[in-house]
């Protein structure tokens, strides 16, 4: 990423670039951070878990969804995620927060999930003023709910519009958070136009162009 994060990715970034070892939007870990940006691509490919037009799990969670788009973070050479969007009939780029959608990261490295929520937080702070109280709240609320990610496990966010989002790591509930503005700020990271990967967001609303 540049200076920024997407993810269920600076300092947590700069280390997989540096050391090859985040934020959902992501989120990498903190031994080494060189003080130059780092720069990011895409690509349409993705792990095979992302790679039907439909996930199991989510098909109590997410009636009817489908794949909208999907897209590989990549920093400095080093593949980060593959980032699904799965969506439900009538879905709109425009209008993200009125229908459920669900997020997945296929992590291609292992982070920390305090690297993950500390990124997270800076990123959403691209959209929107947090206090500090806040950012504590939902660092704390990201840590209960969000693992340690080691390479090929997944973290699905599903985001419930007007009341939060639920967690699923590797298929599994992993929790909620039941805010509704943390919601829409943290899928935000991937799917704001403020996003600090616009590459990434433009892979996975592909299918609504």
């Amino acid at each position: 990423m540049r200076d920024a994060h997407p993810a269920f990715v600076s300092t947590a970034f700069a280390r997989a670039a540096v050391c090859a070892a985040w934020l959902l939007a992501t989120s990498l870990s903190h031994a080494q951070t060189p003080n130059t940006s780092t720069s990011t691509s895409t690509s349409t490919e993705a792990t095979s878990s992302a790679a039907s037009d439909s996930q199991a799990e989510l098909r109590d969670l997410l009636p009817q969804h489908k794949l909208l788009g999907k897209g590989r973070l990549t920093v400095w050479g080093f593949d980060v995620y593959d980032a699904s969007l799965w969506v439900t009939p009538g879905f709109k780029a425009d209008k993200l927060t009125a229908l459920p959608f669900a997020l997945e990261l296929a992590y291609l490295r292992d982070f920390t999930n305090s690297d993950i929520a500390k990124r997270s937080i800076a990123e959403m702070r691209r959209s929107a003023i947090i206090s500090e109280a806040q950012a504590q709240t939902w660092t704390a609320a990201m840590l209960r709910v969000i693992p340690d990610v080691k390479k090929g496990d997944r973290v699905t966010g599903v985001y419930r519009p007007g009341a939060g989002a639920a967690f699923l790591v590797n298929g599994k509930p992993a929790g909620e958070i039941m805010d509704a503005e943390f919601a829409r700020l943290f899928f935000g990271i991937w799917l704001s136009p403020q996003t600090s990967e616009p590459k990434v967001r433009s892979a996975l609303l592909a299918g609504t162009q």
